[in-house]
């Protein structure tokens, strides 16, 4: 998985931040399955977003997207800047 301008995500990486990451934002209303951003660090406290669907039905859950958050965009990774 690439991110914007730092480097490649590992699989790996995204494992760990999903693991202790927090939803930061909630989109309900997606297609075909709900989703939301989780927000959380690796081991070597990288930074990453994680847009995820769900499924609670299904017990599904779908990685649709990881990057690099970036600063200029983000207050602590977990609020967009205005």
């Amino acid at each position: 998985m690439e991110g914007e301008d730092s480097g490649e995500i590992m699989d790996q990486e995204v494992f760990e931040a999903v693991s202790v990451g927090k939803i930061i934002e909630n989109y309900p209303e997606d297609e075909p399955y709900p989703s939301c951003l989780i927000y959380g660090r690796t081991t070597k406290n990288r930074p990453l977003h994680t847009v995820c669907a769900y499924s609670e039905d299904e017990k599904l859950s779908i990685v649709i997207t990881v990057y690099q958050p970036n600063p200029e965009r983000w207050i602590d990774f977990s609020r967009r800047k205005k």
